[in-house]
C-alpha cells in the first residue's frame, strides 16, 4: 500500500555561509493511508519547515517528497485537490466575508461543499459567516479555516497547530471533528505542542528534534520502549533494591506515625524489569501501590532533556531518600 506521504533524506537550510541554519537534516516520515500521524516537537524543531516543504510552498535542498506516490513539487496543482491545509496564524482577505471564503475555498479545489455538512460545522464552532474578515478576531479566523477543511472531501488534511487562539471549548469540538474524520478513514498529519489533543486523537506520533525525527511510532509501540512509573508504600524498603537492574529516578520518602510509618517508594523502571520489581516489592510487604505508563508529555520531555542538568533522559538510578512532607500526595 503506498503511503499517502513519503518524505525521505530531506534537508533544508536557510541563510548561506557561517550564518546558515539548517532547518531539517535529512528528516525521514512516513504516513499510511487513514492514519491521523502527529508531529511534535518545540519551536525551531521544523515542524513547520516539514509542512510547508511537503505542500510545496518551500523547496527542498535534498531529499525526496511524494504525495499520493507522486512528485509534490512536480505535481503541486493536481495534489492540492485532493488536500485542505489549516496554518497555525491564519490570515484572511478583509473585505471577503467568512462564508465568501468558504465558498472561494471550495471553487479552487472544483467541488462545491455540502451545505447540510457546513451548516453543521458552522453551528458547531459558533461561527457567523456573514462576518467580514477584518472583523474576526484570532481564534475566529481559525475557525474558518477549519470549518473550510471538515466541509471539504479531501484525501488528505495537513494542520498546523490548529488550535491556535481556540477557547477549551472549541478545542474540544476540534477533538471531536477529528475523531469522526479518523473514523471515515481520512488521512490527518497534525503538528501540534498540545500533548492532551495529539494523546486523544492520534494513532502515531513523530518526535522532531534538530531536524530530523527522532523516534517514531504508536504511543503503545513508544511506551514498550520506556519505562513504567511506579509508586508504592510500604513497611520498609526491600533488600537488594540497589542491586536492581533497570530503575532510573527512584525516590524514598520516609512516613511519619501519621501515615502508618514506612516508606514510599517511587521510581521508573524499564518494561522488561517491572515483574523483578513487583516480586522485589512484594517480599517487603506492599501496603498500596499504584502503576502507569508514561504520558505522552514524560516520552516527549525525555527526548528534549538535557543529560547534563540531570534531566530524566540522564537521570540515574540511585536511591535518593527525603524527609518526610507535610502531606505526602496520593498516587
Amino acid at each position: 500500500m503506498t503511503d499517502v506521504i513519503s518524505l525521505t533524506g530531506v534537508v533544508k537550510t536557510f541563510g548561506r555561509g557561517p550564518a546558515a541554519a539548517r532547518a531539517l537534516d535529512g528528516l525521514d516520515l512516513a504516513v499510511a493511508p487513514g492514519e491521523v500521524h502527529a508531529l511534535l516537537g518545540p519551536n525551531g524543531a521544523g515542524k513547520s519547515t516539514t509542512l510547508r516543504i511537503l505542500l510545496s510552498l518551500l523547496r527542498p535542498d535534498a531529499g525526496q517528497v511524494r504525495l499520493f506516490g507522486r512528485d509534490a513539487w512536480r505535481d503541486a496543482v493536481d495534489l492540492h485537490r485532493r488536500l485542505a491545509y489549516v496554518p497555525g496564524d491564519v490570515a484572511l482577505w478583509p473585505d471577503l466575508s467568512g462564508g465568501q471564503v468558504l465558498a472561494m475555498l471550495a471553487k479552487l479545489r472544483g467541488r462545491k461543499a455540502d451545505a447540510g455538512r457546513l451548516a453543521e460545522l458552522l453551528e458547531r464552532f459558533d461561527l457567523d459567516p456573514g462576518k467580514k474578515g477584518r472583523a474576526y478576531s484570532k481564534g475566529n479566523r481559525q475557525k474558518v479555516m477549519l470549518v473550510a477543511a471538515f466541509a471539504s472531501e479531501t484525501d488528505l488534511l495537513v494542520l498546523d497547530e490548529p488550535t491556535s487562539g481556540l477557547d477549551p471549548l472549541m478545542e474540544a469540538e476540534f477533538r471531536a471533528c477529528l475523531a469522526q474524520e479518523k473514523a471515515r478513514g481520512r488521512t490527518v498529519l497534525l503538528s501540534s505542542h498540545i500533548l492532551s489533543e495529539v494523546e486523544e486523537v492520534c494513532d502515531r506520533v513523530s518526535i522532531v528534534r534538530r531536524g530530523r525525527v527522532a523516534e517514531s511510532g504508536t504511543l503503545a509501540e513508544l511506551r514498550h520502549l520506556t519505562r513504567t512509573l511506579v509508586d508504592a508504600e510500604l513497611p520498609r524498603l526491600p533488600g537488594g533494591l540497589d542491586a536492581l537492574a533497570g530503575l532510573h529516578e527512584v525516590r524514598v520518602t520516609e512516613l511519619g506515625p501519621s501515615h502508618g510509618g514506612g516508606v514510599r517508594l517511587e521510581c521508573a523502571v524499564d518494561t522488561e524489569h517491572l515483574s523483578a520489581l513487583m516480586v522485589l516489592l512484594g517480599s517487603a510487604g506492599v501496603r498500596s501501590m499504584t502503576s502507569r505508563p508514561p504520558t505522552l508529555e514524560e516520552l516527549f520531555l525525555r527526548h528534549y532533556a538535557d543529560p547534563d542538568r540531570g534531566g530524566a533522559a540522564g537521570a540515574g538510578a540511585g536511591v535518593e531518600k527525603d524527609s518526610e512532607p507535610s502531606e505526602p500526595s496520593v498516587a
